[in-house]
């Protein structure tokens, strides 16, 4: 999924689908400016709801796309006298606090959280038919109602919310507003319950706060699931107790030869817990048994020669392995399973399992044999890149998907019969979904070794029907990664994902049938004002009518 050049890639492949006896008939620092490699077009302006008001935002104009849109009404306008009215739950109490950290700044009013009162944005429980994460808006002249279920779809309602008023609202100081919501009913729950971004911190180092702001950029279009990658064989971010050398020795550089890092538990746990705070489970992933040189480095013994090699600060892939024949290694995988499991509330831990072409097809499932039942042991589930299909996936387990449209045939059948057998699926095809692929051939950061991936083509696919021969029930959802060989600094996170975040971000939430190009590409041009007042940079893509100035 990282590689420069794709024929090793797929050769290495090849070779395991060849093996397995298969036929062969993907505080903020300080921000450089914003990429602009193309003039954008002559803005087209969105079409305004039938009973929208001239000035307000029409609630179909969200991304990702709600389910069900009504409008009608009359707006609410928040005011100096508007409470945020919640009942007596702990999390209701935490969503109301939140929206009011969202809007305070920007309108200067009090907005206190109570619990009673009227000419209210209101938060609560109930409804049906919501799921743990769908929720329903309605708003009209008394206030605006946001109820769902759980949690989880009280905070996307406020995300929706946040997008109905003017941009804006997002600055941290007083603007004049007026401040108003459309009337009528939004009634919303996902397509996917996995919703995913993947942010690389081992090929470069990113600090906790800088993790945060990418955390509350992905809350803002419903992500609910962060993926962190942890190890590689340019650093190895994670301290823990067992094996202290891993961080200490083994995260001390990156690519480029820069100074490296790595997060103490404690660091970790607050990554956790702000995550959490914006409703996504955070999945840690430990790539093995390729991916490995940050380990080796650190102990000899890991080694099956017992000779520790270099630190390496170079982007080659596929050359490093851990020792499958010793016990010494089923050892460390335990002991960093076992901590890294203690430090995660969420569901999985990730294996990695990718490019591990310097391990024979023979170990490769012997060690993934061994492997997968410590992430059992620990009470987690399995995540593995697809080349875990190659082996055996256990019970429960899931299969990330960053192949091509292209990527051969058998290798698809080869996932798509571990589908077939009860295997997960999350699509994250690395010409679609590769948030580290450039956007042009002039684009300055990123790699194009699965081609470039301008928004369109980022957009307008369907994870339903992607992969033949998989049952729709299997597809779990989906997964932008953003892999850091050429990334450094919060403002080149922000140039590479947006504007093509939110779009996987809609190809997760949104209904098949709300899928259309030529409507998406209007409402993700109205998203620019409200990134330019959260400081977000982005790629001003000449295929998106951005609005003048």
């Amino acid at each position: 999924m990282r590689q420069h050049h794709r024929t090793p890639r797929l050769l290495g492949t090849l070779l395991l689908v060849t093996a397995a006896g298969i036929s062969l008939a993907g505080a903020a620092p300080t921000r450089q400016a914003p990429t602009r490699q193309a003039p954008a077009p002559q803005a087209v302006p969105a079409p305004a709801g039938p009973t929208t008001p001239a000035g307000t935002t029409p609630l179909s104009r969200v991304v990702p796309a709600p389910a069900s849109v009504t409008p009608g009404g009359t707006p609410y306008r928040i005011t100096r006298d508007t409470r945020i009215r919640v009942d007596g739950s702990r999390a209701v109490r935490e969503v109301g606090a939140y929206l009011a950290g969202v809007l305070r700044p920007s309108t200067g009013y009090r907005l206190p959280v109570t619990t009673h009162g009227e000419g209210a944005i209101r938060l609560r429980f109930g409804g049906t038919g919501l799921g743990a994460e769908g929720y329903r808006l309605t708003s009209g002249r008394t206030g605006v109602t946001i109820t769902a279920g759980r949690p989880a779809g009280l905070f996307h309602g406020v995300q929706t919310l946040r997008q109905l008023l003017p941009a804006a609202v997002e600055k941290k100081t007083v603007q004049p507003g007026p401040w108003t919501v459309a009337g009528g009913t939004v009634t919303d729950t996902p397509r996917y319950g996995y919703r995913g971004a993947m942010l690389d911190v081992s090929r470069h180092f990113f600090t906790v706060p800088q993790v945060k702001r990418y955390i509350d950029e992905l809350a803002l279009y419903k992500i609910n699931t962060l993926h962190l990658h942890l190890s590689d064989d340019q650093g190895w971010r994670i301290a823990l107790d067992s094996w202290p050398r891993l961080a200490a020795y083994g995260g001390s550089t990156q690519v480029g030869g820069g100074p490296g890092g790595h997060y103490t538990k404690a660091d970790y746990r607050e990554i956790v817990r702000y995550a959490a705070s914006r409703y996504l489970e955070v999945v840690p992933e430990i790539d093995m048994p390729g991916h490995t040189n940050a380990a080796l480095a650190s102990y000899p013994r890991l080694n099956c020669d017992g000779v520790a090699p270099p630190l390496y600060t170079g982007t080659e892939v596929g050359f490093s392995s851990l020792c499958v024949n010793k016990a010494v290694t089923y050892d460390f995988v335990d002991d960093v399973l076992r901590e890294l499991a203690a430090l995660t509330p969420g569901r999985y831990l990730h294996i990695g399992g990718d490019e591990a072409h310097s391990t024979s097809h023979a170990d490769y499932v012997t060690f993934m044999d061994k492997v997968q039942p410590l992430v059992a042991r620990y009470g987690k589930k399995v995540i593995g890149w697809h080349q875990l299909t190659g082996a055996t996936p256990a019970k429960g387990a899931i299969a990330q998907y960053w192949g091509l449209d292209d990527t051969d045939a058998a290798e698809k059948e080869q996932v798509a019969r571990a589908a077939r057998n009860g295997t997960g699926i999350v699509l994250s095809p690395a010409d679609r979904l590769y948030l580290d692929m450039k956007y042009t051939a002039d684009t300055p950061l990123g790699q194009d070794w699965a081609g470039l991936v301008e928004v369109r083509r980022a957009y307008d696919w369907d994870p339903g029907r992607y992969l033949a021969g998989v049952p729709a029930s299997a597809v779990k959802g989906v997964e932008a990664p953003l892999w850091t060989e050429t990334i450094t600094t919060s403002a080149d996170i922000d140039v590479m994902a947006f504007p093509r975040l939110p779009g996987a971000a809609e190809l997760g939430w949104s209904p098949a049938s709300t899928h259309d190009w030529d409507t998406y590409k209007q409402r993700l041009a109205a998203q620019a004002p409200r990134w330019d007042a959260l400081g977000i940079g982005y790629y001003r893509s000449p295929q998106v009518p951005w609005p003048a100035g």
